[in-house]
């Protein structure tokens, strides 16, 4: 049977504060779940209590049918964790650090050889495997805490804020690592960046004040945003000609409003938004065609992730 995380009514109190409210999912192989959600949300609380580093108020996680209050160990086994701030021994290199923690992975002989080394290659660690941890850069610091978690071949693995600190290229590794993981894991990330989602979620949480408030794919959430379906139209013609294209705009079956993104010397562009998520482009396109505009820009907008993620979390678009 494939592993699955199944978290059933977790809860989490700190004396008068509820720090994660009565939550339910489940999490299967395969699944790439970003957990989103503004600072204070419960993210790292909840990631925390999978891991067995807080336990819950009230509420069970599951890993593999294993129980993490009941049966720590074996959830531990099988998970690979960065936490928050990547924390290692500051004066241990990169190489005793994993040679340690191999070594409480119950890895020995050749197979510790051989997983460290390809650890190290995958993370990139060769250039600073024996300075100080104390010495190295923020980013370096962060992938000696993602070797770590990936040292052992974990089923799952927690990952929060795994790009935090990481210059462009090495995000771009990482998360290429992440999804050539993806198949043969769980793996649950935490991220405040949400193009992220895109690059390696296959499903997105959001969270705010301890409660779920959306679970879909990156595809689904986008479907919520207020921009989904919309088009651009830019075009060629005078402004003494904008009244008359918007009118004609706006007599569309399926588009609700329009709002005005330039009018200036020649150019005009506007944003026409569809009723009840209609697709509108091929009336667009065909009305374009009909009026002999000179369009020089079509383009759907497929939602925005940052709008629905504000909506849901303020309820202010």
């Amino acid at each position: 049977m494939d592993t699955i995380i199944e978290i059933k009514n977790l809860c989490k109190q700190f004396d008068s504060l509820t720090a994660v409210d009565n939550i339910s999912f489940q999490v299967k192989k395969g699944e790439v779940l970003g957990f989103l959600g503004p600072n204070g949300a419960g993210k790292s609380t909840t990631m925390k209590m999978i891991t067995g580093f807080l336990s819950p108020t009230s509420g069970t996680v599951t890993v593999d049918g294993y129980d993490i209050v009941q049966n720590p160990l074996a959830v531990k086994q099988r998970i690979g964790y960065l936490p928050e701030g990547a924390p290692a021994y500051p004066d241990m290199t990169p190489a005793s650090f994993l040679d340690f923690v191999a070594q409480i992975r119950g890895l020995s002989g050749k197979e510790k050889r051989n997983k460290i080394a390809d650890t190290v290659t995958r993370v990139n660690l060769e250039t600073v495997l024996h300075q100080p941890i104390e010495t190295l850069s923020k980013g370096f610091k962060r992938r000696v805490g993602l070797a770590q978690a990936i040292l052992h071949d974990p089923e799952v693995l927690i990952l929060d804020e795994p790009t935090d600190g990481l210059d462009p290229n090495q995000k771009h590794e990482v998360r290429s690592l992440i999804r050539n993981m993806a198949q043969e894991k769980i793996i649950i990330l935490s991220t405040h960046i949400l193009e992220e989602v895109h690059a390696v979620c296959s499903r997105a949480i959001i969270i705010a004040d301890g409660k779920i408030l959306a679970d879909g794919t990156p595809t689904d959430l986008e479907a919520k945003s207020k921009y989904y379906n919309s088009v651009t139209i830019s075009l060629q013609a005078e402004v003494n000609q904008a009244d008359s294209i918007r009118q004609s705009l706006l007599k569309l079956p399926n588009v609700h409003k329009l709002e005005t993104m330039a009018e200036t010397g020649s150019f005009l562009s506007y944003q026409v938004f569809p009723k009840e998520n209609q697709s509108i482009v091929g009336e667009i396109s065909q009305q374009a065609r009909k009026k002999q505009w000179k369009v020089e820009e079509l383009q759907v907008d497929r939602g925005r992730l940052d709008e629905v993620f504000r909506s849901v979390t303020t309820g202010v678009a």
